[in-house]
């Protein structure tokens, strides 16, 4: 069952799925059909999962899901994992590599290695002020608080610590 993602528990688990490139409008509406189609059918042996998504940014995709209803199991998880997969393939994009950084340069997103990110900061392209995207985070709440940070007050700190 999807439900609107400002109505969803706060305490619902999130994944991050960020493109390393903006969607265009005709994939976005298609990404947005595709998620709503899978994730009404998501299931976890068996029973429903209460879940949410948006994307930001024309670039990540956002998906919760409410535990307190019924948890994601190894399979369901699996499932999810797979359709992000047929995405990237599907638009060619990369969505599942955690190796990869997003941030803010005024109003755009910006997408780098981790290497890169770490050139940038020994060059001082990027300070510690830099909004970064801390797609670790945990569940809505967490979300809300630190997604869109500086980087100062997110693991991205540890790149100016040398």
């Amino acid at each position: 069952m999807i439900i609107p993602f400002s109505k969803i528990d706060r305490s619902s688990r999130v994944w991050i799925y960020q493109s390393n490139r903006k969607f265009i409008d005709d994939e976005l509406t298609d990404i947005k059909q595709s998620l709503t189609v899978f994730l009404s059918d998501w299931t976890a042996h068996g029973a429903q999962l209460q879940t949410s998504f948006q994307i930001k940014y024309n670039r990540f995709i956002i998906v919760a899901l409410n535990e307190s209803s019924n948890e994601a199991s190894g399979c369901s998880i699996d499932k999810c994992v797979h359709f992000i997969q047929e995405i990237e393939s599907k638009y060619n994009v990369i969505l599942l590599d955690k190796m990869n950084i997003s941030f803010k340069q005024g109003e755009f997103v910006t997408y780098k290695s981790i290497n890169e990110f770490k050139d940038l900061v020994k060059n001082k392209s990027v300070s510690k002020k830099t909004i970064v995207f801390n797609n670790l985070v945990l569940d809505i709440d967490d979300f809300i608080k630190n997604w869109e940070v500086p980087a100062e007050k997110s693991w991205h700190a540890r790149f100016f610590n040398g």
